[in-house]
């Protein structure tokens, strides 16, 4: 188990350094979610304004999924050579600009309501995963930089906490926008919210504790200590050509379709199969613990690796697979809006649980300093095109078969997903041989 005494100690100025990275970071993150997940809040809105059935909705969703996962592989290498901090900035303007796009759709009503204006819509929200696919490896890429292996799960935690702020003011707005003003506001709002975090990120955001003058900090993670130059070639060794990433790939694939299958679709399930109104007390009390469930599940997870585990991510995530397959299978067997709604709050803390001990955390230890970039475009990129499925697929399901068939849907890939955790029990990164690369005194303690 982890000690006090084992984690690294450092001086106040490399503290309030860091501090001041990760939390102009941390809420830029949690600002271009608000600018993901708004879709889902104007999800019946769109149907109800075009007169599109949920396969047509599913089309928006699983072309953005699509791009997003495929977009976040390619471009993890570009945020290893670029940095973090440049491809966040990338990031966030795109977020500005095309979630500013989706909501001028209302007033291009020359386009009609069929096939047209869809493609404008559908077009504009893959432009948008696009840039949004930088976020998570733009912020794990910095990461990275500042934070060591034994100390990654528990910031993990706070990051996640953090982030799921983003989805507690969309679960907010969101449901109040599409309620009393025009359903375009749910992508303007968002839309200035993240311009103005573009800003503070590049005033305040530096790479490393180098590039902000503090000198270098050995991570001790999987490229600690390299001095090859960061290519094709090098993050293929590393990253690509990993059995431990490869596996965990396949679970974030997994991970993707329980994700989004919840996410994208769940206010919409609260509107028509509970006939519950976004901006009723019973939906809003609802969501807002979803989101803290997500919060709390951030930090049961991170305390969890760190001290449990020995900063081992698998078990835990091994944990969060197995709570959302008991809580999917109460959705599915359950019908009371109440035993419902409990069962949405643990799968929001487990699904928080398995994606920060993955995407979030797993992805700096095996990809290292030097290429988490990359592990992140891998581990996200798979998640998102699991995902991917849950538009045009979930929509034709719904379609077809009604809300019955919503849940049983997902249970299936949680529990591939457990399966392979189970194969890398006890998967840490390799601790780094001979490495005589000391700490700056100006990060020493």
């Amino acid at each position: 188990m982890l000690r006090r005494k084992d984690r690294p100690e450092y001086s106040a100025e490399f503290r309030k350094r860091r501090a001041r990275n990760w939390l102009t970071l941390g809420f830029t993150y949690a600002a271009m979610y608000m600018g993901r997940y708004n879709l889902s809040f104007a999800n019946k809105s769109l149907s109800d304004t075009y007169g599109w059935d949920k396969t047509e909705i599913g089309a928006i969703i699983t072309a953005a999924l699509t791009i997003y996962g495929f977009a976040a592989m390619f471009n993890g290498p570009i945020a290893d050579r670029i940095g973090g901090r440049k491809a966040m900035l990338i990031g966030a303007t795109g977020t500005v600009i095309f979630n500013f796009f989706f909501g001028l759709g209302a007033y291009l009503g020359f386009l009609g309501t069929g096939t047209l204006l869809l493609t404008y819509f559908t077009t504009v929200w893959a432009l948008n995963a696009f840039f949004q696919s930088y976020s998570a490896l733009s912020l794990i890429k910095v990461n990275a930089g500042w934070f060591q292996v034994n100390e990654r799960g528990i910031f993990s935690a706070i990051f996640g906490s953090m982030i799921q702020s983003g989805r507690a003011l969309i679960f907010v707005i969101g449901g109040i926008a599409v309620t009393v003003l025009p359903w375009q506001w749910v992508f303007f709002i968002p839309s200035m919210i993240v311009a103005v975090m573009t800003i503070l990120t590049f005033i305040n955001v530096k790479d490393t504790p180098e590039s902000a003058g503090l000198g270098y900090l050995d991570t001790k993670d999987a490229t600690s200590g390299d001095t090859e130059k960061i290519d094709f070639k090098y993050v293929f060794k590393k990253v690509i050509s990993n059995p431990i990433a490869i596996t965990i790939a396949f679970a974030e694939f997994c991970t993707g379709f329980v994700r989004h299958g919840f996410e994208q679709w769940f206010p919409r399930y609260m509107q028509e199969y509970q006939n519950l109104a976004l901006d009723s007390p019973v939906f809003q009390k609802g969501a807002f613990a979803v989101v803290v469930a997500g919060i709390a599940g951030a930090f049961i997870a991170g305390y969890l690796s760190d001290l449990v585990f020995n900063s081992r991510r698998t078990p835990v995530a091994f944990i969060g697979y197995f709570l959302i397959i008991l809580s999917l299978a109460v959705v599915w067997l359950v019908k009371d809006v109440n035993f419902v709604i409990g069962a949405f709050i643990v799968n929001s803390l487990a699904i928080s649980m398995v994606h920060s001990m993955l995407s979030g955390t797993a992805s700096m230890d095996f990809g290292g300093q030097r290429a988490a970039a990359t592990a992140t475009g891998m581990f996200d990129g798979m998640q998102y095109i699991g995902g991917a499925a849950v538009g045009v697929g979930v929509g034709w399901l719904l379609d077809n078969f009604g809300w019955g068939a919503w849940s049983p849907s997902m249970i299936g890939f949680a529990a591939i997903g457990a399966i392979l955790m189970l194969k890398l029990w006890n998967a840490k990164p390799r601790e780094p041989i001979n490495n005589k690369v000391k700490q700056s005194e100006a990060a020493a303690g």
